[in-house]
């Protein structure tokens, strides 16, 4: 019988992909696969991507079990963090004045640094170890990472071609220019960037499933349901909260979070709100307006959800896959409720001739209805009043329902008591609500930009969404939806003025 393991450990996003349909096996943080050590009772070990070097929850029990694999010559696939784990060091110190060095295993010899990236990619291949043989095409996947330079003396199994790194193009179409995989000397222990690897490339899994000479796929197959059964089964990890089953033939309902800014809290709001509807036992899609997909991870992380090929919509250039189309495969998928998160501002790029180029323009396409969002940590509360006021009543122009608006990190109760009658006299919308201040939202492994313990962000994510918002009631705003158009850039223009 063919045993392959998956970890299933605290930062770890082991829903975010299928990894080929071939894990059979769970093996959490003591090493441990039903009751025996991982060493002994599997053929082959995937570590998927996730926070496991900020989150720092790697048991030694599990490292030793790793170790022992690799030593006996057992393949271990690692992506993204679970590369980063086999590699000698990493240094997750971005926006820090000097480095902040993480140790590694020591497996694959590669350090890492930060750089962003968050494409769809293609990527070179070199034969350097048993997963690639008889690969003579580019491989295919996705990139999303802060820390993904990768340098070292490792034998090399990809460079990826990428169109974007930290924010900006990289003019250099059709040229390999980043360092996304590698093994060890032996070949059996790979690390890749690349996630989507065993999902989107046929000849990788065969050759996985000829090295440890599976004899019954079939089997295999059987065993990895019982596998997804059981990542369904809980909200995030080893947090005990079970997921009920819930069955829905309707149409998914969608709801947009936007903002009048960055460092609103759009993503901790997405976040909390997708695990507390995916804990009443709705499957929720979670979408990103733009390409950095990074911030609807910690959603995912609480939702068990795939990062599906709609997940980044396109905004000019930028994205994966247009609105049109993603609102086509939506409406014929089994999703219950599809949450988006906006880029920015809601009107930032709105007058760019690329449209869309903005989430308003996004969410007037199919009339997506919205939660608007903003931060009153840095006007202060009556400010933020003032300006969410006039970007409610721009967007009613522009023909988007404003649900509901959202005051975050509200320091002051009295002052958001007087300025809720303001905002309602002024404005189309009779909801309007308030999540409170967190005390350690200047943690270290708090901040997405910075360095993020997804276990710690996610679990104070749900916990004040559940504790400060009537879940019923945020579901009861979204509503089915059907493309319409792309408005032009002057049929903009002449809502706008």
């Amino acid at each position: 019988m063919t045993r392959i393991g998956l970890a299933y450990i605290n930062g770890s996003v082991p829903g975010f992909e299928d990894f080929g349909n071939l894990p059979t096996d769970i093996v959490k943080e003591n090493g441990l696969v039903n009751g025996n050590k991982a060493s002994k009772e599997l053929d082959a070990l995937i570590i998927p991507g996730g926070t496991l070097i900020e989150s720092n929850d790697i048991d030694m029990d599990l490292n030793k079990e790793i170790k022992k694999m690799a030593q006996e010559g057992k393949p271990i696939i690692g992506i993204c963090a679970g590369f980063q784990l086999l590699s000698n060091q990493i240094d997750i110190g971005r926006k820090s004045p000097v480095p902040i060095v993480k140790e590694g295993l020591g497996i694959i010899d590669v350090n890492f640094s930060p750089l962003i990236t968050s494409d769809r990619v293609k990527a070179k291949v070199f034969d350097n170890s048993f997963l690639v043989k008889n690969q003579n095409k580019d491989v295919k996947g996705f990139h999303t990472h802060t820390y993904g330079k990768v340098e070292g003396d490792a034998k090399p199994l990809f460079y990826s071609q990428v169109q974007r790194m930290n924010y900006g193009d990289t003019n250099q179409k059709g040229e390999y220019n980043i360092f996304s995989g590698a093994c060890n000397d032996d070949g059996n222990v790979i690390g890749t960037m690349i996630h989507g690897i065993l999902d989107e490339n046929p000849i990788l899994v065969e050759n996985l499933k000829e090295q440890i000479d599976i004899q019954n796929i079939d089997d295999v197959y059987n065993r990895n349901k019982d596998v997804k059964k059981f990542l369904q089964s809980e909200v995030g990890i080893n947090t005990g909260i079970r997921i009920p089953e819930i069955k829905s033939n309707k149409k998914p309902k969608y709801l947009m979070i936007g903002s009048n800014g960055s460092d609103s809290g759009k993503t901790f709001i997405l976040t909390g709100i997708a695990g507390a509807i995916r804990k009443r036992g709705y499957k929720v899609a979670l979408l990103k307006v733009g390409p950095d997909v990074r911030d609807i991870i910690p959603g995912l992380y609480l939702t068990k959800g795939k990062m599906e090929d709609f997940a980044s919509i396109k905004i000019g250039h930028l994205g994966w896959q247009d609105i049109e189309s993603t609102i086509a495969q939506l409406n014929n998928s089994d999703y219950d409720i599809v949450l988006i998160e906006g880029v920015m501002s809601v009107f930032t790029g709105l007058l760019n001739e690329k449209v869309p180029f903005s989430a308003a323009e996004i969410a007037m396409s199919s009339k997506i209805p919205m939660l608007l969002a903003t931060g009153v940590n840095k006007g202060g509360i009556e400010s933020a009043a003032i300006d969410i006021v006039a970007q409610s009543n721009m967007l009613n122009k522009l023909g988007i329902k404003v649900e509901a608006i959202l005051l975050n990190k509200v320091y002051n109760d009295e002052i958001f008591d007087t300025v809720v009658p303001y905002i309602k006299e002024n404005t189309n919308v009779d909801t309007v609500l308030k999540l409170p201040k967190l005390k350690s939202a200047d943690m270290r492994g708090f901040i997405p930009e910075v360095e993020i313990r997804y276990e710690l962000f996610t679990s104070h994510a749900m916990n004040l969404i559940e504790n400060n918002l009537n879940i019923d009631e945020i579901i009861g705003m979204a509503c089915e939806v059907e493309f319409e158009k792309i408005y032009t850039f002057e049929e903009i223009k002449s809502k706008v003025i």
